[in-house]
């Protein structure tokens, strides 16, 4: 059973945007266009025909992998009683037709005792099927966070999309695409804790602040099993961090010490300051390896969006 998942709050010393949901695809009556989900969507052959359902193949590029039976159930009895609102997207496949979108409605149906559904039929190469699969997979409400994620980089990664066109697809800020495709650096023990909802945003996105994989598990055990907040999570974290940052002057500005305590949490090596009395100085930072230097640069990047 998933832990309830609690409101979260702003953290003070996280170096991210916050993460706003994904904007959600609104069912349209039958008799309306759909909204197209690429900016060149592929030319529609009919308005909305019925297609018979066994004529109708599954996706092999269906993103979505696990369906609810239970929730299964409740659409199949809402489609027994209303029919099929929204139709499902398919693409001709000699004299049968391939499913691109609209599983679980295609599914949900079958289980009612359909012969027939409303379906667009388009025209789409097997790279327009899969950009228009997984785009209409983020939009839906009920996708946790790393499910969005792994969507987003298989259309970076299949679909040849930059951020950019990917925030364009999904109605996303630029800024928000890259923070999801963040969580999957995460270790993978603390990507199941988020997909199950033990882990919130917030946390995540103050664990990725943290350098060490290892000391990112720690703390993210901490958060299930001693129920820490997000503000108490950033407590520890400043904790654990601050013995890197040297200061040559225990009475410089706080400005300095709020600086110093952001970049300590991506160098495992000590961070010193040295400041004159005209305000002159040097910074130091000892890093270990490539990959210190690579999530600080993300960070600076994502500051910069």
């Amino acid at each position: 059973m998933k832990k309830e998942r609690k409101p979260i709050g702003k953290g003070l010393s996280a170096l991210f945007e916050e993460m706003p949901a994904p904007e959600t695809l609104r069912a349209r009556p039958v008799q309306e266009s759909p909204e197209p989900l690429d900016p060149e969507p592929a030319a529609v052959e009919s308005a909305v025909p019925e297609i018979e359902i066994g004529k109708i193949d599954a996706n092999p590029l269906q993103p979505r992998d696990e369906f609810d039976e239970a929730t299964l159930r409740e659409l199949s009895a809402s489609i027994q009683a209303m029919g099929l609102i929204q139709p499902v997207t398919v693409r001709r496949d000699g004299d049968r037709y391939q499913l691109i979108s609209g599983e679980r409605r295609l599914r949900a149906s079958r289980m009612a005792g359909l012969e027939r559904i409303p379906a667009y039929v388009r025209e789409a190469d097997d790279t327009a099927a899969l950009e228009m699969a997984l785009v209409e997979n983020i939009q839906r409400e009920d996708l946790d966070p790393v499910e969005i994620a792994l969507a987003l980089r298989r259309l970076t990664e299949e679909c040849s999309l930059t951020q950019e066109q990917l925030a364009e697809r999904v109605g996303m800020k630029r800024a928000s695409v890259a923070n999801y495709l963040r969580l999957l650096r995460l270790p993978a023990k603390l990507q199941r804790d988020l997909k199950d909802g033990l882990l919130s945003m917030g946390h995540a996105k103050v664990l990725l602040g943290v350098p060490d994989p290892a000391l990112q598990e720690r703390l993210g055990d901490a958060v299930v099993f001693q129920g820490l907040s997000v503000r108490q999570l950033e407590q520890k974290v400043d904790e654990l961090l601050r013995p890197a940052v040297r200061l040559s002057d225990p009475a410089l500005p706080a400005a300095y010490h709020q600086v110093l305590n952001r970049i300590s949490r991506y160098f495992s090596g000590a961070v010193t300051v040295h400041r004159s009395a005209a305000g002159k100085g040097s910074m130091t930072v000892r890093f270990r390896s490539d990959d210190e230097i690579d999530a600080f640069l993300k960070a600076l990047e994502s500051l910069a969006e």
